[in-house]
């Protein structure tokens, strides 16, 4: 059984760990906390002139069955008592550092008292190529290529960037692009219906998706064929997400899905909850209010949260006062 106060909060990209007060001469260790492929400790020791906090990732001699050593972006923060008047110590931050056994260690000149959270923002986690080419992003397309990776051919990238024996314009709201009927019917049903039937798409051989750039539009057939790349995925996939939702592709709407869920962070959280909300993914809002309530990011967002609640479905606003309440409720 763990140890009380020994448990780290983690998300997909964020870890907390509370820690009760820590008297003069103290060490503590957290019990491991999954992010990426790794496991992970924090540990934090004190004496009468500093305070230490190391991170460290669950590593072994042996290569069998384990991950390689983590290449790890990071920001760490001290949050010292709780809002609304909460002390922020932060660190400048860690970009790229090899995280072998010896982890990565802050040193703070003072000494914290009283209770406090250690935050970790994985920005993110690379493992070295064996081969010596450049550094793989865990997070970077994995989920993607797997789910187009299924459900097409390869050779169907071909026959959209050769335009081979085209039969439907796709006009998008600043261009257009030239593809093919089969396909799109096999993938969504409502291109199949829209095929099917004596509709203008049918007779005219065209397709207007007025609410999609060129560039986003490229990127949905690009899925479609089976040759999305994964910054072009990144780039368009609120559009993709709306266009998954409209032409009923739902394997592309379960992409979006799992990497809008990856990096929720303070720029973008409200923006993912009105998303969720809108599109009816629960998860994604779920993830959202946890971020905004269980780890006390709402504090940290004055302007943006009024903002939220001035122009927020009415619906949505109370589902987070909810749970503000029921986290205040618990504690």
């Amino acid at each position: 059984m763990s140890a009380a106060g020994s448990r780290v909060e983690a998300a997909p990209r964020l870890a907390q760990w509370r820690v009760d007060a820590l008297p003069c001469y103290t060490y503590r260790k957290s019990d491991p906390f999954r992010v990426g492929l790794w496991n992970w400790y924090l540990s934090v020791e004190r004496n009468n002139k500093q305070t230490s906090v190391k991170l460290f990732a669950e590593l072994s001699n042996s290569t069998k069955n384990t991950a390689p050593a983590p290449i790890a972006s990071f920001l760490a923060k001290l949050l010292i008592s709780f809002p609304p008047n909460q002390k922020i110590i932060a660190h400048p931050g860690i970009f790229d550092k090899h995280l072998k056994h010896d982890g990565f260690v802050w040193t703070i000149d003072s000494t914290v008292t009283g209770r406090f959270v250690i935050e970790i923002e994985f920005l993110d986690l690379k493992v070295a190529d064996p081969s010596g080419g450049e550094p793989a992003s865990v997070w970077s397309s994995h989920q993607i290529r797997q789910s187009s990776d299924n459900t097409a051919l390869s050779s169907l990238a071909r026959m959209l960037q050769e335009g081979i024996l085209t039969d439907i314009t796709i006009n998008a709201d600043d261009g257009s692009i030239r593809a093919h009927r089969a396909i799109l019917a096999t993938r969504s049903p409502v291109f199949r219906s829209m095929f099917s039937h004596d509709l203008k798409e049918k007779e005219l051989a065209t397709v207007d998706i007025s609410d999609m750039s060129l560039d986003a539009c490229r990127g949905f057939l690009n899925y479609i064929y089976s040759d999305v790349r994964n910054e072009e995925f990144l780039t368009h996939r609120l559009s993709l997400l709306r266009a998954a939702d409209k032409y009923d592709i739902a394997d592309l709407k379960e992409a979006c899905l799992e990497s809008l869920l990856e990096d929720i962070d303070t720029s973008n959280v409200i923006e993912r909850l009105q998303t969720a909300h809108l599109y009816r993914l629960q998860r994604l809002k779920d993830s959202c209010l946890r971020f905004l309530v269980d780890f006390r990011k709402v504090y940290e967002m004055h302007d943006e949260f009024n903002a939220f609640l001035q122009t927020a479905d009415r619906d949505l606003v109370a589902e987070v006062f909810q749970a503000v309440l029921a986290a205040w409720s618990g504690r």
